[in-house]
């Protein structure tokens, strides 16, 4: 069988009865009858879209796969729902859709915050919708399940420098993609010059740990713009300044640092950009705007194909979704499974190690076979597919 042209084995569709808006789920496969995907809510979700992030789920749960660890890859899957998370009626709908998909969530679904949502808003809705917890259905594979949920509530209590630990684990990992990146170029962390759109959960993090490398963050986009500094930002105020969704409050900017149109980012004057916000942000028009170096995809599907291939053209490398923001997940069931404790330098030095080893592989795999990195990225999973498939039974 191929992946790549295989359909997924569930995709359906949700009509809130109440608002008439559409939610999503599409499970890609499943790894021992279990999958694993975050729920999205962003006004124009698709079905399409979910699909392709269900597909780069499993991706990213094979690109992590370790005989010798404890966490077993599990299948990839995702859910979406087509409404404003600002909306008033946003969490009722969101407490509707966990409802309808309580029985695929008690049994192979394991989901939690994605795009528009925290996970405390998550496990919120899901309480209200019934659910033990939206990752109920790995459970049973837990060696020991007391002592794996006590890990993984005691991490998510673990608080660095005001920011939660669940929220710097995708970050953390984010900014060492860009650090393996500059290493293998000869490229010093000093002084490189960032640019960041988003400024939430994924975004944030990511600022604060390549501003603590020594790079310099002169942009930042959120809803209500760019704010941009050539000297660099000063992240860890902007942080403090920040809201719910990452909306920074402008009045925390320094004299010298100026307000931009939103999607002056992507012209910004950097060596690196980091697309940490919505999917298909950079297209075939606007990628000509690029000057940076490497694109490093903190979100999902950032970089439209098209857009990716005139880039490469011109000597922009893009390092893809599915390895740049998959120690998230990672850690999750690094977590869970016992790899790691409920401790923020263990779990970061964890991603550190198993993101640069995964990074370097991938760019050492693209450039000896003269390909991208996302085409590098499909031939490691390629290659570890089967093998999973040995191990544990086929999950097609």
């Amino acid at each position: 069988m191929t992946h790549a042209t295989s359909s997924p084995l569930i995709s359906l569709t949700w009509t809130d009865h109440v608002t008439g808006r559409n939610g999503y789920l599409v499970v890609d496969r499943l790894v021992r009858g279990v999958c694993s995907g975050g729920l999205r809510m962003r006004p124009g979700c698709t079905l399409d879209e979910v699909a392709g992030l269900a597909r780069g789920m499993t991706m990213k749960e094979a690109l992590h796969y370790d005989p010798r660890g404890r966490y077993i890859p599990l299948g990839g899957a995702k859910g979406g729902i087509d409404c404003d998370p600002r909306d008033p009626e946003a969490y009722g709908v969101l407490v509707r859709y966990l409802r309808a998909m309580r029985p695929h969530i008690e049994r192979f679904w394991t989901t939690g915050e994605d795009l528009g949502l925290t996970q405390d808003l998550v496990d919120r809705a899901a309480a209200e919708a019934g659910l033990v917890s939206s990752i109920q259905a790995v459970y049973p594979l837990l060696d020991d399940e007391d002592a794996a949920r006590r890990r993984l509530a005691d991490a998510f209590a673990v608080d660095v420098d005001g920011i939660g630990l669940d929220e710097l684990a995708g970050g953390c990992g984010v900014a060492e993609s860009v650090l393996t990146a500059l290493d293998r170029a000869g490229v010093p962390h000093a002084g490189t010059r960032v640019a960041v759109q988003g400024f939430g959960t994924m975004g944030g993090a990511t600022a604060r740990f390549l501003a603590r490398a020594g790079l310099k963050v002169v942009a930042v986009a959120d809803v209500k713009g760019t704010v941009a500094n050539p000297d660099g930002l000063d992240v860890e105020a902007l942080l403090a300044a920040r809201d719910a969704f990452g909306t920074v409050d402008r009045a925390a900017l320094r004299a010298d640092d100026r307000e931009l149109p939103g999607d002056a980012w992507l012209s910004a004057d950097a060596e690196v950009l980091v697309p940490a916000a919505v999917s298909y942000a950079i297209d075939a028009a606007n990628q000509a705007s690029v000057t940076a170096r490497w694109i490093v995809e903190a979100a999902n599907m950032p970089v439209l194909p098209e857009a990716e291939e005139l880039l490469a053209a011109r000597g922009t490398v893009v390092l893809p979704d599915v390895v740049v923001n998959s120690a998230t997940n990672a850690w999750w069931w690094w977590t869970l499974f016992g790899d790691i404790e409920a401790d923020a330098e263990q779990a970061f030095a964890h991603i550190r190690r198993a993101m640069r080893a995964l990074v370097g592989q991938v760019l050492e795999r693209a450039g000896r076979e003269g390909t991208t990195p996302r085409a590098a990225a499909h031939g490691v999973v390629a290659d570890r597919l089967p093998v999973i498939a040995e191990r544990f039974g086929w999950y097609a």
